[in-house]
């Protein structure tokens, strides 16, 4: 017997000895007709409402975001997770949600966009996991409407369990009347949340602003949730949901010894937890650092330039030319670099703030970046690489010009454009994506190994061709 012969024989016996295992926990699923009815400044009151009951409230974000799962960790005393059909996979989120019902009292998913907004979307999610939905809805300007579109979404799809409506922006009682009279006996009104600008959070061009940022006015902006939310039916505990385990594939130690300098401040913060934990898992060891603050980075073998707001702090971080020569510096030993969005702006020769003030960046690759107001590019994408494909995102408002040719482009979900380009100079890889690494360990390994044979072996064109024809 051949050694693929046996490992797909112990594969086939590890998946029949897998036996599933069930544990109940209550769990909330809310959505919204779209984006601005309040998901985020609800879940977070919410969370901080149980928190304050003594609860362990364990909340997961639907989607590719950064910002919100901050804010929601501060909310919950939680770290928040991140569940996405496309990018982790279901077996991924279905051992997550496992997880965090083996220790939670509460399970509270957020949706993105609106309920149906998406392929996989919210109502996919909820689906999928039987986990009821609260349809939260600002209902400013509205009344019998706003029954009538809920009942809508309520039968849209069989296989979505909807709880009952939360009215946002709720103005008088008489309005919530008039709402709570027009609903069916099956939809229930489970809230009525008045205006209070309290307890609304910061936003900024990307979105919320970073809790990083803002700790001390979010704390008041979650105690004034409390009071928002107290009072409704909401605050009582929703009923059990079962959650079962999932077969969890054995991680390789693919990085073993190997010591990682990852950028993490204010100007650098879109990690996944997930994908710290892959490192780890893989036998990294990690250490942070700050571009803004630090004069050099931490001795490491591998370099990782995360996504997050340099056009916010540009001339910080233009002005700190000891770090910009530190990371020169460790770019010319040859060693390998990830740089991704945020990043991937950081290694160019300039960037151009909102401002229009143009400051100079690491030029560890040519080409300038400007952002652009409120045109830019979002939407789930495949990072197309030598060493093999990683599910990503893109969520950006700038612009880059000036770089090489690139060795590939990310191949979107559901269109036929090719999606960012992705760059490869000695050994930095860069690109506007935030990549999934759980999606591919092994690429991931081998990125942060900075071991592309495949790429000098000429097995990479066909790839390439592909992610081009999209």
């Amino acid at each position: 017997m051949t050694d693929q012969s046996k490992g797909l024989e112990s594969q086939s016996l590890e998946s029949k000895s897998f036996e599933p295992q069930t544990v109940s926990c209550p769990a909330l699923f809310l959505s919204a007709p779209g984006s601005g009815d309040g998901k985020t400044t609800f879940t977070a009151a919410l969370a901080r409402y149980f928190k304050q009951q003594g609860k362990i409230v364990r909340i997961f974000k639907t989607g590719p975001d950064y910002l919100d799962p901050q804010i929601l960790a501060q909310a919950s005393g939680q770290d928040v997770e991140q569940l996405d059909l496309w990018m982790a996979g279901e077996e991924y989120c279905q051992q997550k949600l496992f997880e965090a019902a083996q220790a939670a009292d509460l399970i509270l998913v957020e949706g993105a966009m609106g309920m149906f907004d998406g392929d996989p979307s919210s109502a996919d999610l909820a689906a999928r996991f039987n986990i009821p939905v609260a349809i939260l809805m600002d209902v400013k300007g509205m009344a019998q409407t706003a029954a009538a579109l809920v009942t809508g979404m309520a039968n849209f799809r069989d296989d979505v369990q909807v709880a009952g409506l939360i009215a946002n922006s709720c103005g008088t009682e008489r309005h919530a009347e008039l709402i709570r009279n027009a609903l069916p006996e099956s939809l229930p009104l489970l809230a009525t949340l008045p205006r209070d600008p309290a307890v609304a959070l910061p936003e900024r061009h990307l979105g919320l602003v970073q809790a990083e940022e803002v700790r001390e006015e979010l704390e008041q902006r979650f105690n004034a949730g409390v009071d928002w939310v107290a009072g409704n039916k909401i605050t009582e505990l929703p009923a059990p949901v079962e959650f079962h385990s999932a077969p969890v594939p054995t991680v390789e130690p693919l990085l073993k010894g190997k010591r990682i300098a990852v950028a993490r401040d204010i100007a650098f913060s879109f990690i996944y937890d997930a994908n710290l934990r892959l490192l780890q898992d893989m036998g990294a060891e990690y250490q942070f650092f700050s571009p803004l603050n630090d004069s050099e980075i931490p001795a490491a073998d591998a370099l990782w330039l995360p996504g997050g707001y340099p056009e916010l702090y540009a001339a910080q971080l233009g002005k700190n030319q000891l770090m910009q020569e530190s990371i020169r510096a460790f770019h010319d030993s040859g060693k390998p670099t990830l740089a991704e969005c945020g990043g991937f702006l950081y290694c160019l020769e300039t960037l151009t703030d909102l401002q229009e003030q143009q400051y100079p960046m690491l030029g560890l690759m040519g080409g300038h970046g400007a952002m652009r107001g409120k045109r830019g590019c979002q939407g789930m994408q495949t990072a197309v690489l030598p060493e093999g494909d990683i599910q990503a995102h893109a969520h950006h408002r700038s612009r880059s010009e000036g770089t090489a040719e690139p060795i590939s482009y990310g191949r979107r979900q559901r269109h036929a454009a090719p999606g960012e380009a992705i760059f490869r100079e000695a050994g930095l890889t860069a690109s506007y994506l935030h990549l999934f690494f759980p999606s591919n360990p092994a690429a991931i390994a081998a990125v942060f190994n900075g071991t592309f044979e495949k790429a000098e072996a000429g097995l990479f064109e066909s790839s390439l061709e592909k992610s081009k024809a999209g």
